[in-house]
């Protein structure tokens, strides 16, 4: 067989001839050229068969016009301006116009609601003003553990007015301080807090059913009542003063709230204070106070209103409003239990408060009660029971 290569014989007759040199390309006179610079007005492709065009531009050769062809006219170009003015900056997008469609709502629908934002403004100051106010309400409390007020609002609520002296508690007799807690409030020492959660259900159960109070408030209780609240025996002073309490058994040791109670209990119609009610009554100062004495006192807190000083001294329960009643039985009940309760436990619960030694012990100071207050003097003589 003879050999030849199949690349040079089969596939001859298959080969193309291609041209090495490159045949100029004939422009067509119908279609413009790109190799060239635009015409003028920056009409690149001409313009429509039988317009004119722009000038120095002439149609192709053979075309005309259709019937009824209306040529458009000239696009005028605006003018070139090489440093155009920069657009005006985009604002925020404007509230949608009309009523919000109903349906599902974004945030952004429901920020834009008529109404809603007055409404929020509004709570907002609202909840800036309870702030402020509960501030102002947490210092005042706070200022209480240095502070004697001159004044409080149960006093205020007085119509006949009130007479009243503070007395720091180591000037006062350890018998009325321990009469006031055996009385009072037994468990001032060695209770958390301003009262037992069990004991306050029990009474607010028999105050909604009208029965009589079976424990009565606490010391802490008392003491917010005196600062802040008024004589109205009422649920919603109740409600108002066991917050107010549970926040000053917080910030105030037992030992400055026994302090504040005795200097602004009220012991007769306008009498607060033990420094005021012992001159009224006994014509001794808190510091001397005996146990009969103080019984007779604590006997006068839950009923205060229906007392008077006896010729010479003492306690007179004939009262013009008739119920000197009420009050006499009060201090029969404290001369009943008191003075067993404090045989048994002495000065104990004082000292177990925070307050130690003898009233006799102490150097005398300048607010130390050991002369009358004038108004009590006054008192005295304008009633003739001196």
């Amino acid at each position: 067989m003879p050999s030849s290569d199949p690349d040079s014989q089969g596939t001859r007759p298959l080969r193309r001839r291609v041209d090495t040199q490159p045949q100029p390309v004939q422009p067509r006179a119908d279609r413009p050229r790109f190799d060239r610079p635009p015409p003028a007005g920056n009409d690149w492709y001409g313009a429509p068969p039988g317009h004119s065009g722009p000038q120095g531009y002439t149609p192709p050769q053979g075309y005309s016009a259709p019937p009824g062809y209306a040529a458009p006219p000239p696009v005028q170009q605006p003018p070139y301006q090489p440093w155009a003015p920069p657009p005006p900056p985009r604002g925020p997008h404007p509230p949608p116009q009309g009523p919000v469609p109903s349906g599902r709502r974004g945030r952004r629908g429901r920020r834009e609601r008529p109404g809603r934002r007055p409404r929020r403004r509004l709570l907002v100051r609202v909840a800036r003003v309870v702030a402020v106010l509960a501030v102002v309400q947490v210092l005042t409390v706070l200022s209480l553990r240095w502070i004697d007020p001159p004044t409080t609002a149960f006093m205020a609520a007085n119509p006949g007015g009130s007479i009243q002296q503070s007395v720091p508690v180591e000037h006062i007799s350890r018998n009325f301080l321990a009469a006031v807690i055996a009385h009072e409030d037994a468990a001032l020492p060695y209770r958390e807090g301003a009262f037992e959660w069990g004991e306050l259900w029990v009474r607010a159960q028999a105050h909604l059913m009208g029965e009589e109070d079976p424990a009565g408030s606490t010391i802490p209780q008392q003491v917010a009542k005196n600062m802040f609240l008024n004589q109205e025996l009422s649920a919603w002073r109740k409600a108002i003063e066991a917050p107010l309490s549970m926040e000053m058994a917080a910030l105030i040791d037992d030992r400055r709230m026994l302090e504040l109670y005795v200097n602004y209990a009220q012991f007769g119609p306008t009498i607060y204070g033990v420094c005021a009610a012992g001159w009224y009554y006994f014509d001794s100062p808190p510091a001397e106070l005996s146990a009969a004495q103080a019984v007779q006192l604590v006997g006068l807190l839950p009923s205060p209103g229906h007392v008077q000083r006896a010729p010479g001294g003492g306690l007179d329960f004939e009262v013009d409003d008739g119920m000197g009643w009420l009050s006499r039985s009060h201090v029969i009940n404290a001369q009943n239990r008191v003075p067993a309760w404090l045989d048994r436990l002495g000065f104990q619960p004082v000292e177990d408060v925070g307050i130690t030694g003898l009233a006799s012990e102490q150097p005398p100071s300048d607010d130390d009660c050991s002369s009358a207050p004038e108004e009590i003097t006054e008192l005295i003589e304008a009633e003739g029971t001196g």
